[in-house]
């Protein structure tokens, strides 16, 4: 595993490169995790990233303010997310890659997607709507008391790995704020953005997920070549820690070396 920073768009971005290098010959295409709001590599990948990594290399960056990554006075936006994470992908000369990306992630994964289809291969969003009305009442208007939002325990894990590794560990709050206005901006796609993306698509959220299950399913009838899994007794924060379930659905999914520019059979029907 290496642990590099680059200097994209005056960001300092931490990333991490785990499993096959990525020069190495005959290598597969490189997957890009994208984590979660307020989270880092570890928190939002950990119990996936062993597996994922195996065969294949494996490019980890840590996004705007999360982790190591320092937080710098531009504005938190998915669009800035995405900007970043292409510019990475630049700077490491990888023209296409497969991208997983959770929650905030998710959102960044998907406006690459939509705005560089050219870069991406296989496109997989976790816990990840389209809109804002595509979020749970509870989540839109949090009620602190609704099971489905983070614990105490979840908001101190996340406080915990902060302080751990962040370059100003003082900054805390004001970032979780941050993170948070930005979680509720409005999204920058629309039906018809869907319906042109290009890659197939695995759309993973968990029954009791921050994204309606309705609305995933309308996002699954919108991009041509999408599948839709939903985990049972599955909350937001347990969706990629569910091994046994996502594991294989990702391995089968991602198997594939197919790109975005040529359906395979399997993709034609979606499911």
């Amino acid at each position: 595993m290496t642990m590099p920073y680059a200097k994209v768009n005056g960001l300092e971005m931490y990333y991490e490169v785990h499993g096959t290098a990525l020069d190495a010959p005959d290598a597969r295409r490189p997957l890009v995790l994208l984590h979660g709001g307020v989270t880092t590599i570890g928190l939002s990948f950990g119990a996936v990233l062993p597996a994922l990594s195996a065969d294949r290399p494996v490019i980890a960056p840590e996004l705007q303010g999360h982790g190591h990554t320092a937080d710098t006075a531009r504005d938190l936006t998915v669009p800035n997310l995405a900007s970043d994470v292409v510019a990475l992908l630049d700077e490491l000369g990888i023209r296409q890659a497969d991208f997983l990306g959770y929650s905030l992630g998710g959102l960044t994964a998907l406006e690459i997607a939509v705005r560089h289809p050219e870069r991406v291969g296989r496109l997989v969003t976790v816990s990840a709507p389209y809109t804002q009305d595509g979020m749970r009442d509870e989540i839109r208007t949090p009620d602190y008391s609704s099971p489905l939002l983070p614990t105490q325990a979840d908001f101190q894990e996340m406080a915990d790995a902060y302080a751990a590794v962040a370059p100003d560990p003082e900054h805390f709050q004001a970032f979780l704020a941050k993170v948070s206005a930005a979680a509720h901006a409005p999204l920058p796609w629309t039906a018809d953005d869907l319906r042109a993306l290009a890659a197939p698509t695995l759309l993973l959220i968990g029954d009791s997920d921050f994204v309606r299950v309705e609305h995933a399913a309308e996002m699954q009838s919108l991009i041509p070549r999408s599948h839709l899994a939903v985990l049972p007794a599955t909350t937001h924060m347990t969706v990629l820690r569910r091994t046994f379930l996502v594991l294989p659905l990702l391995d089968e999914f991602l198997g594939d070396e197919e790109t975005g520019a040529a359906a395979s059979p399997q993709d034609a029907d979606a499911s």
